[in-house]
């Protein structure tokens, strides 16, 4: 039986060049998405095998979509999409339960090769060598175990500020820095600005460890 593929992408081109590959190759592609919102709907309307999903769309980041749908449908198997693939993203796709996570520079042979290999039960994930490593932080790694307890340098340290929880709620949507600091009326500097004052005092490195870490002390709610 053909392998069942929603396709999820802002960009009717991208949407329309991987409809033609994946049929080609045999796939059934069973809808479109133009954004996060339509991506939920769309696969409790057809319940596919597989969802190849942005990571950055309109409505919805393609992180939070698959959340959802996870947390509904947790046989649908996700992968992420990106421009770029650098270990904050990663770790927001796992987190977020995403089973793969393929560059968008990559061929059709690879995108359903990628698809089988998820059929048979296995990741799909960017060996650590071809991720690209945020400033600071470790290959691919989570936050000690010290860190996520909550004991460690980051009980040192005051507790986050309101804004700063604030923030946290908003990077968990998945959201962009820029769209953060939209949202909040704040600069994108002013962002960074409360970052690094977030990871000092969670003792972490990147946004996925915080936004994961505010979870685990129940300042954000991942859903």
């Amino acid at each position: 039986m053909a392998t069942r593929v929603l396709i999820a992408d802002d960009h009717a081109l991208v949407r329309e060049a991987l409809r033609r590959g994946l049929e080609s190759a045999g796939c059934t592609v069973v809808g479109e998405a133009a954004d996060g919102t339509e991506a939920v709907e769309l696969a409790t309307m057809h319940h596919p095998d597989v969802i190849l999903m942005d990571i950055s769309m309109p409505t919805m980041s393609g992180i939070l979509a698959t959340r959802k749908i996870r947390a509904s449908h947790p046989e649908m198997a996700v992968i992420m999409l990106s421009m770029y693939a650098d270990d904050s993203a990663l770790s927001a796709a796992r987190v977020a339960g995403a089973a793969g996570f393929l560059v968008k520079d990559s061929t059709t042979d690879q995108i359903v090769a990628s698809i089988d290999r998820l059929m048979a039960g296995q990741g799909v994930f960017p060996a650590v060598e071809d991720v690209q490593s945020t400033p600071g932080s470790g290959a691919l790694g989570w936050p000690p175990a010290a860190s996520v307890t909550g004991t460690g340098a980051g009980e040192q340290n005051a507790p986050l500020t309101r804004r700063e929880e604030e923030l946290l709620r908003v990077l968990a949507t998945g959201v962009s820095l820029t769209e953060a600091a939209g949202l909040l009326y704040i600069s994108v500097k002013t962002v960074k600005n409360h970052l690094s004052s977030i990871y000092q005092k969670l003792a972490c490195h990147d946004r996925a460890q915080a936004v994961l870490l505010a979870a685990r002390m129940g300042i954000v709610q991942i859903t």
